[in-house]
């Protein structure tokens, strides 16, 4: 039995080939992004607080 991807899908595909133009972040670097950004916000809710 052979499965065949429907044309609809063919075209998503190759939108995730594409070529990307924006910057590219690795993992690490978002989560060193993500770490950051949710230390400034406690610091500065602690801050808001005093």
């Amino acid at each position: 039995m052979a499965l065949y991807t429907p044309q609809q899908q063919a075209g998503i595909l190759s939108f995730y080939d594409a070529p990307e133009r924006g910057p590219k972040v690795t993992a690490k670097t978002l989560v060193i992004i993500v770490a950051v950004f949710a230390v400034l916000v406690i610091i500065l809710d602690h801050l808001a607080t005093v």
